[in-house]
């Protein structure tokens, strides 16, 4: 029988020794990766003790609520925190992995445009997912972001086109961006589901890959549980 009055177990930090002592491998991208999956972290610290020796790091299923607290990490060039409560990102996060390339925060808890501001000088982001978060179902949220992060080259799997590039500078010029950013419609409520369309961007994404490194980190990043019961 379940017993329903015992105490849910406490959250983790992340100590030294949790870091010393997770899983580390090379991946099938051939990086140096440091899994920290499913370990109830509510908070990153810490991580000067891994001497910036990992490619990759991931975060995925833990209690992370705010994108911070990271170390100068110029080697970390993906970064995978999908399923956690993140619903802030630190402005200043481009000073702590300024080379960052993957980025995966599918299923998470940010709920404005005004709430990815810190993505903005993460000047050499390429793959950026932020499916399933509330600020996803917000009007004009791939054109703020495609408009923000102009370095993406897929956004929740799906490529950005020249013709949206265009469209989102004219749409956010001047003090549009900052109105738009400032403005709170959402109301909360279920949380953003996956749905067919998502697996159909996937696997157009996948099909429409340029390169065998492209179509390796997407299908890393969908093993990793970005989609689950994909």
């Amino acid at each position: 029988q379940i017993n329903l009055s015992a105490p849910l177990a406490p959250p983790m930090r992340l100590t030294p020794d949790l870091i010393e002592e997770a899983p580390q491998f090379v991946n099938p991208l051939k990086e140096r990766e440091l899994d920290l999956r499913d370990r109830k972290i509510p908070v990153v610290e810490n991580l000067a003790v891994t001497l910036d020796q990992f490619d990759c790091i991931d975060f995925s299923d833990n209690e992370l609520r705010k994108l911070d607290g990271f170390p100068l990490l110029s080697r970390l060039s993906m970064l995978i925190c999908n399923n956690n409560k993140i619903s802030k990102i630190a402005e200043d996060l481009y000073a702590a992995i300024p080379n960052i390339e993957t980025l995966v925060l599918t299923g998470n808890s940010l709920e404005e445009l005004g709430d990815l501001k810190g993505l903005s000088k993460l000047t050499k982001l390429k793959y950026l997912s932020i499916m399933r978060n509330p600020v996803a179902a917000k009007n004009h949220y791939r054109s703020y972001v495609i408009y923000t992060c102009p370095s993406v080259r897929v956004l929740d799997y799906k490529r950005v086109k020249q013709q949206e590039r265009v469209a989102a500078r004219k749409m956010f010029a001047g003090k549009k961006k900052a109105a738009i950013e400032a403005a709170k419609t959402f109301t909360p409520g279920e949380p953003v589901k996956q749905t067919p369309a998502d697996k159909e961007a996937i696997k157009a994404a996948i099909a429409k890959a340029s390169s065998l490194d492209e179509i390796r980190r997407l299908e890393m990043m969908l093993n990793s549980g970005t989609i689950p019961g994909f």
